[in-house]
């Protein structure tokens, strides 16, 4: 996808027991939070059903890595996890974006908007995906190509 074509994108925050979902406008300016889908089963065939019902035309994956850009057990997951999506969507391209420190910039940003305790943590996951697609928006529009590392489904 070396330029993205308009339409909504979708962000995943990727988590043990959680999947947070952002969609972005068709223009691909401002990401906003959708949903906290429960990991398990169905957890693919929801965030199948959000693409299509959003008619999303790509899917940024975050991609957890450490501070000093290396990859752990956390990231295999993700890997397996974008792999299965990838399958799943083709068409329509998944691709992995670094999140390094998108779940804490977004405890801060619902810290500083007064959400404590329980209502924070019920959407944190939703806006860790915010911070994830916004940025691979921001990348997009400064490079005019695709955020991230592509997918294959086939891996």
């Amino acid at each position: 996808m070396a330029d993205p074509p308009p339409g909504v994108r979708l962000g995943i925050d990727h988590g043990d027991a959680r999947i947070g979902v952002a969609s972005s406008d068709p223009s691909g300016i401002l990401a906003t939070p959708v949903e906290t889908v429960a990991r398990g089963d169905g957890d693919l065939a929801r965030l199948a059903v959000l693409v299509e019902e959003l008619s999303a035309v790509c899917v940024y994956v975050g991609l957890p890595r450490s501070l000093s850009g290396g990859e752990g057990p956390a990231a295999g997951k993700v890997r397996a996890f974008a792999r299965e999506l990838a399958a799943l969507l083709d068409p329509v391209p998944v691709r992995l974006c670094d999140e390094r420190l998108s779940t804490v910039t977004a405890e801060g940003q619902l810290r500083e908007q007064g959400r404590k305790g329980k209502k924070r943590r019920a959407v944190v996951d939703q806006a860790a995906a915010v911070v994830i697609l916004q940025g691979a928006l921001d990348r997009e529009r400064r490079t005019g190509g695709a955020a991230g590392e592509p997918v294959s489904p086939d891996d």
